[in-house]
């Protein structure tokens, strides 16, 4: 994932508009808005002051959904799932945002399917 789709996610899950983010950085909402699309090349000092806004360090937004998080669950009584090389390399709260991050993909991808059926629902439509 390319930093500027990073920054656009974690803005989303952090529940910021573009205008909040542009404000707190004293941008224009353009200016802000091409950080978003990528358009910009932001300074390492800038991509500093977006990642204090979310509340990480800068390693942690570069590293923002790249880690791999894998966890040993238990099934029943003591029957642990058999994959010794199972571990956990996150918190709970980057977690949760990558719960939540792939939410927001699903609905995404949920919609593109309604739309997708109507579109063929109207395409046969004019066929017959």
């Amino acid at each position: 994932m390319k930093i500027n789709e990073k920054i656009r996610f974690v803005r989303q899950l952090r529940e910021l508009s573009q205008e909040d983010m542009a404000e707190k950085l004293g941008l224009s909402l353009n200016g802000y808005a091409n950080i978003e699309r990528g358009d910009t090349d932001v300074q390492m000092s800038r991509l500093e002051q977006i990642a204090q806004i979310f509340g990480m360090d800068l390693l942690e937004l570069f590293n923002y959904g790249e880690r791999i998080v894998n966890c040993a669950f238990s099934i029943g009584d003591n029957n642990p799932v058999s994959n010794a090389g199972n571990h956990y390399t996150g918190d709970a709260k980057e977690t949760q945002f990558e719960l939540q991050k792939q939410q927001l993909i699903i609905e995404q991808q949920l919609k593109e399917i309604a739309y997708l059926k109507e579109i063929i629902t109207l395409t046969k439509g004019k066929q017959e």
